[in-house]
């Protein structure tokens, strides 16, 4: 028994450090004069951050993922708490095999739909925009979002909308009023979750943009990182960290609200 768990300490371990060895790396070379693509001892300096911001492409590269993000993940969370109501408070045939039909799309790979997708914002005159992308964006994360807000709103009781109508209010004034402010948990995990997922997104920015002043971080660091004889590795792990730093941040804020939407549906079910 105690050379098997000893055993199970030693595979955690080993499994910790294969994870954790990147991120150190990342790391170190951010603060080093000397970054390589090996991890090392740092020889600490903030030039390779200096020269993020300084050089001529990456804040713009920083300042596109960010519009891109923060456009999508709020076109999604309109669209989402509406069509998260409706899918909770109207009746309709069919309603559960359309819900269904909506997380279906999750399920089939990016890679797979992203010719057709290119092609349609190629007949829409959207591919090459900041328009088209987002658009896209916002939409892949909508059936998750649609799934997360829905189950946010059968939590809230019907009847405190049925009391607001009685004193008066119409149906959007029940919403504003009563559905909005309590649905603020699933909300803010909905816009965590959505966010991330644009933020992250490597495949769709790349297709349907070929203009390099739309380009967002993602492709930026894989660009800098493909080529590899000009490869500055204390400004490719600056651009890393940096990269990190907005999700994480986001995180912090709306951790609270992942955490009060996972035990309200814990609950509910």
């Amino acid at each position: 028994m105690a050379v098997r768990q000893a055993m199970q300490y030693v595979l955690i371990v080993l499994l910790a450090l294969f994870c954790l060895v990147p991120f150190a790396w990342m790391v170190l070379s951010a603060v080093d004069a000397q970054a390589g693509p090996t991890v090392q001892s740092p020889e600490f300096t903030l030039d390779n951050f200096v020269r993020f911001f300084t050089k001529a492409d990456t804040p713009r590269l920083l300042a596109n993922s960010l519009l891109i993000s923060v456009s999508a993940t709020a076109l999604n969370l309109a669209c989402g708490i509406f069509g998260a109501y409706a899918l909770s408070r109207i009746r309709f045939r069919g309603r559960k095999t359309f819900m269904f039909s909506i997380l279906l799309i999750r399920v089939i790979p990016p890679p797979a739909t992203i010719v057709a997708l290119y092609l349609m914002m190629v007949k829409m005159s959207l591919d090459n925009s900041y328009l088209g992308l987002i658009l896209v964006e916002a939409a892949a994360a909508l059936p998750v979002t649609l799934w997360l807000l829905k189950g946010a709103i059968d939590a809230i009781p019907f009847e405190l909308e049925e009391a607001a109508w009685m004193d008066g209010s119409t149906r959007f004034g029940a919403i504003r009023k009563i559905v909005f402010p309590l649905v603020g948990p699933g909300l803010g995990a909905a816009a965590l979750i959505a966010f991330m997922a644009v933020w992250g997104d490597f495949l769709t920015p790349l297709v349907l943009l070929q203009s390099p002043d739309l380009y967002p971080l993602s492709i930026g660091l894989f660009r800098a990182f493909t080529a590899f004889n000009q490869v500055d590795w204390g400004v490719l792990a600056a651009s890393a960290v940096i990269y990190m730093t907005p999700p994480a941040i986001l995180y912090g804020f709306l951790r609270r609200y992942l955490f009060r939407a996972s035990i309200g549906s814990a609950v509910k079910g």
